[in-house]
């Protein structure tokens, strides 16, 4: 009888336990996300006349807004979700990854802190927004330990893609230029006569056109969208560190040959059909072509990888 009675105050004391446990990780996480609500949407950004004291604000309206901001950013609006997809597929892994209080990332959260401190008297809003993503990773750490932080690594880093880098604008001139040349090469191996000056495309033969690879076809933002979408790609599919980021690597040389395959196709049609009609195309269905394009090459990519070459080998031998 005193060993039932002791068993269920046992089980009864492990039940109040949990559920005091639960109320302090719960106060916790409530105490975290109010500091880090003050530090970044109340007092993050420092400068004027950009949209208020949030750097989330600052942040948004570059996504809202390619014309006054250059480069286009429209990506960052699927950035958070894909984020929180991969957290919520990952749910089970997280729930039973063992726990423990790692504190040397406390070292870590105080360089965030003081990165986020730096990019404010500095007013580069940039710099509290990678402040913000370190502390969305290091804090998980701090408190849960390795294992939590190992499986909340991608989609805290996958959160960088929601960041307007604005010094990549100056690769526009030289992707442009880049393009073009390529373009020109490729229209002249097809038998299409053309010559280049700077980054326009003139015809040579009959069709008489002139294509200006502006700054729309440079192809940042097919770069920045590619990068996205592969590297989401490379971490669901690739079994190995190596080949997620061989593949994820690879979104550069894809970005600029589908916006090559853009300019080329454009001319082509321009030649054959009229420069009005590859005005048509260019504006309403050539962004479309590029991603299925990169997506094709990233599809032919991953399945070369897939490949098991050592046993093809021997096969023909």
């Amino acid at each position: 009888m005193q060993e039932r009675q002791s068993t269920g105050a046992e089980k009864e004391g492990a039940v109040i336990s949990r559920s005091a446990g639960l109320v302090v990780r719960v106060l916790l996480a409530l105490c975290v996300s109010a500091l880090l609500y003050a530090m970044f949407h109340l007092l993050g950004n420092t400068v004027e006349n950009a949209g208020g004291r949030s750097v989330f604000r600052w942040m948004v309206a570059r996504w809202n807004d390619p014309v006054s901001y250059g480069t286009d950013y429209s990506i960052g609006w699927a950035i958070p979700v894909v984020s929180a997809w991969v957290v919520w597929r990952r749910r089970s892994d997280l729930a039973s990854a063992p726990r423990s209080v790692y504190w040397p990332a406390l070292l870590l959260v105080l360089a965030a802190l003081v990165l986020h401190w730096l990019g404010a008297r500095a007013q580069q809003t940039r710099v509290s927004l990678v402040s913000f993503v370190v502390l969305l990773w290091a804090i998980p750490l701090l408190i849960y330990g390795r294992n939590v932080a190992k499986i909340m690594i991608f989609p805290c880093a996958y959160l960088l893609f929601c960041i307007p880098y604005n010094f990549l604008d100056a690769a526009t001139f030289p992707l442009r230029l880049f393009a073009s040349a390529v373009a020109a090469g490729t229209l002249n191996g097809l038998g299409l006569p053309v010559e280049r000056t700077g980054t326009i495309i003139r015809s040579l033969g009959e069709a008489g056109f002139d294509f200006n690879v502006a700054d729309p076809c440079s192809g940042l933002h097919s770069l920045l969208a590619m990068a996205a979408i592969t590297a989401v790609f490379s971490f669901l599919t690739q079994p190995t560190l190596l080949r997620k980021w061989t593949l994820f690597i690879s979104a550069l040389p894809i970005a600029i040959a589908s916006n090559v395959t853009r300019i080329v196709l454009v001319s082509l049609i321009a030649a054959a059909l009229g420069a009005d009609l590859a005005v048509k195309v260019y504006e309403q269905f050539s962004g479309y072509l590029v991603f299925i394009v990169g997506i094709g090459l990233m599809l032919g990519l991953s399945h070369l990888m897939d490949r098991r070459w050592k046993g093809s080998v021997e096969h023909v031998a």
